[in-house]
């Protein structure tokens, strides 16, 4: 069910620089709420979470020579852990 929820880390500058701060981001599935991400992420790494941020990344058109198309909309969630408590990604 975590698996589910969870579908992969986000790799950025951003999300890099959070890793220092105690916070990771992640995609989720769209519909899952900030405490389903919660649990999911304690089943899978065995940390616990103390505030989820949620947001909206919609989808953006992009161009490939003369093709149009599309990425894929998501859900990222910001999960901010206890002090001292690592993932290792």
């Amino acid at each position: 069910m975590s698996y589910a929820i969870i579908k992969k880390p986000v790799i950025s500058e951003k999300a890099t620089y959070q890793k220092d701060h105690d916070s990771y981001a992640f995609f989720v599935h769209p519909r899952a709420n900030k405490v389903l991400i919660a649990e999911a992420v304690h089943a899978l790494f065995g940390v616990y979470g103390v505030a989820v941020r949620t947001a909206a990344v919609p989808a953006k058109q992009v161009r490939r020579g003369r093709h149009i198309g599309w990425t894929e909309a998501r859900k990222k969630a910001i999960v901010t852990l206890r002090k001292g408590q690592t993932i290792e990604l």
